[in-house]
Parts: C-alpha cells; sequence; structure tokens
C-alpha cells in the first residue's frame, strides 16, 4: 500500500508566470544553466582524473570548448536527492546493468546551506536506454517539491507539467519510493562552439554525499563517496563524440570508467555491498571518508587551477 494519500494544492508554473515564486530566484549566476522544462537524449562518457592534471584538461577544453559563463574554475555547488524504494531497485538495476534503467531525484543548483522554500529546484527522471542517457526534468520551488514528493501533495499543475508529474507521483505511489541518500559536487562546465554545438564537458570535484538529513540546507554531515583527489569528468554528445576528446583524453591517461554517484553513495555508506566490479581507485580511505565541512564542499578556492 502506498506511503502516500495524494491531495491537490494550487501551484504556479514559474515558466508561465513571468515573474515572482521561484523564477525570481533563477534570473542570475549557475541557475541558468538549468532548464525549467527539459527533455534530451545523449551519449554519457565517464573518466577519472587526478585533481593535479586538472589544470591541464581545463586549458585544453579552453582552446576547442567556450565556458560556461556560470561557471567558475573549480565549479558552482551541484546537490541531488535520490528516491528508491526500500529494496533499493534502481541502485540494483544499475549495478545489474539492465538495458532500460532510471532513477529520480530532486536537484538543487547553488549553495546547499541557501537554500530556502522558495529556491528552486529540478524534479528528474534520469534513464538509459541502451547506450543513450535521457533526461525528462522540471523546475518549481523547494517548498513545492518537498509537499509534492515527500507530503504527497498533487500540485496543479500546468498543461504542459502534467504528463510528467503524474508520471512521477505514479512511481512514488506504486513503487512506494523514499529519500536514500545524497551527492553533492562542484562543478566546472565546457559547452562546445561550431561543429562541437551539441558537446558539454563537465568536471565534477570533491564528490560527496550522505544518507540522513535530507533536506539541503540542514548543515548534516557529508562524507566523500570518491576520493577527494579524484575529479569525475563526464563528456555529453548528442550524436558524436568529437576526435580531439580522444586524443586528450589518451594524451591526459584518462581511462573510461563505470561509475555512478548515487551507487557510490549507497556503497559507501553501507547500504548495499560495495560492487567487486567498481574500480578499486574509487574507494576511499578511512581519512578520505571522515566528515568534511559543509563549508569545504561549498568552497572552489581549494580545487587546484591554472
Amino acid at each position: 500500500m502506498s506511503r502516500f494519500r495524494f491531495r491537490r494544492t494550487a501551484h504556479k508554473d514559474p515558466e508561465e508566470t513571468g515573474s515572482g515564486g521561484a523564477d525570481e530566484h533563477a534570473s542570475a549566476g549557475y541557475l541558468a544553466t538549468a532548464s525549467r522544462l527539459h527533455s534530451f537524449n545523449r551519449y554519457e562518457i565517464k573518466y577519472l582524473i587526478d585533481e593535479w592534471d586538472v589544470p591541464a584538461l581545463r586549458e585544453a577544453l579552453a582552446t576547442q570548448m567556450d565556458i560556461d559563463p556560470y561557471s567558475p574554475i573549480g565549479g558552482y555547488p551541484v546537490t541531488s536527492l535520490y528516491y528508491d524504494t526500500q529494496s533499493l531497485r534502481f541502485y540494483w538495476e544499475k549495478i545489474e546493468g539492465l538495458k532500460f534503467r532510471r532513477k529520480l531525484r530532486m536537484r538543487l543548483y547553488g549553495a546547499p546551506s541557501e537554500c530556502t522554500a522558495d529556491t528552486p529546484v529540478q524534479v528528474e527522471i534520469k534513464q538509459r536506454v541502451n547506450r543513450v542517457t535521457q533526461k525528462r526534468r522540471i523546475a518549481l520551488s523547494y517548498g513545492d517539491a518537498c509537499r509534492w514528493l515527500h507530503d504527497g501533495e498533487d500540485l496543479d499543475w500546468s498543461p504542459r507539467q502534467r504528463a510528467f508529474a503524474e508520471e512521477v507521483t505514479m512511481l512514488i505511489g506504486d513503487l512506494d519510493l523514499r529519500p536514500i541518500v545524497t551527492t553533492g559536487y562542484l562543478r566546472e562546465a565546457f559547452i562546445g562552439r561550431d561543429a562541437d554545438v551539441g558537446l558539454r564537458v563537465t568536471i565534477d570535484h570533491k564528490v560527496h554525499g550522505r544518507d540522513r538529513d535530507f533536506a539541503f540546507a540542514s548543515g548534516g554531515e557529508n562524507r566523500f563517496i570518491i576520493p577527494p583527489h579524484l575529479a569525475i569528468v563526464e563528456l555529453k554528445a548528442n550524436e558524436r563524440v568529437p576526435y580531439w576528446t580522444t586524443d586528450l583524453t589518451a594524451r591526459l591517461n584518462m581511462s573510461v570508467v563505470r561509475v555512478s554517484k548515487y551507487c557510490q553513495s549507497v556503497e559507501g555508506f553501507g547500504l548495499a555491498p560495495r560492487s567487486i566490479l567498481g574500480p578499486p581507485e574509487l574507494i576511499a580511505s578511512d581519512g578520505e571518508s571522515a566528515v568534511v565541512s559543509s563549508e569545504l564542499l561549498e568552497d572552489a578556492t581549494s580545487v587546484p587551477a591554472s
């Protein structure tokens, strides 16, 4: 039986109101990197890189791509709250490599300590169909998102939001989804230009998470779920990966890695046994997995720069 009994409350679509509500907070900075309602397919390839090699990567990328105008050196904070079943169905779909798999998350762009009920967040379904990654998401205020996903309120959706919202509501009710872990990191982003206009490269630093105190601004304890001397690089392309990216990753000795931040957080907190298929370098030592302050995780100044 579902934990939720959905009830309808008023909700303003920030895409249609033009001003007020969550939209007032999304007018500047890295928040502009996230669209309000977005759907796309793309290929994603992930690599690991030592932080000391990031300046060389950053310099090489800047010769071929544009730096995201809202992406400072060292990155902007991204925090995600993942939902799963009590038996971790979505986790095991990833571990077992199912050709069709998906996960539900709430994502915050910006400092978690500054998150309020009016702060815009993204509720997103990310799914994999064979080798293609598909994302569908919608923006709303953090307060509305919590009332919807946690309290079971059925918000008054606009016509353009309704189909996605009903799919999420069905997932939560049918599978009895609940918050499991968070992940967070500081993200640098590069955008393709000219012939590579569909290309996006991101560098994620200080990858961390927690398994409790799920409110973004709770100040709860975080632990590194990837050793902090490593960053995760993702190449994201709509159709093809340019040849120059292959040459660059080879020159910097970057190897393709199969890694899920969600799975790393689940395993890092002992919610499931660590996969024997995972690269051993992803296991943080006792010192690396110690509790880290929220201030450090929102501060890009300690990331090596060129």
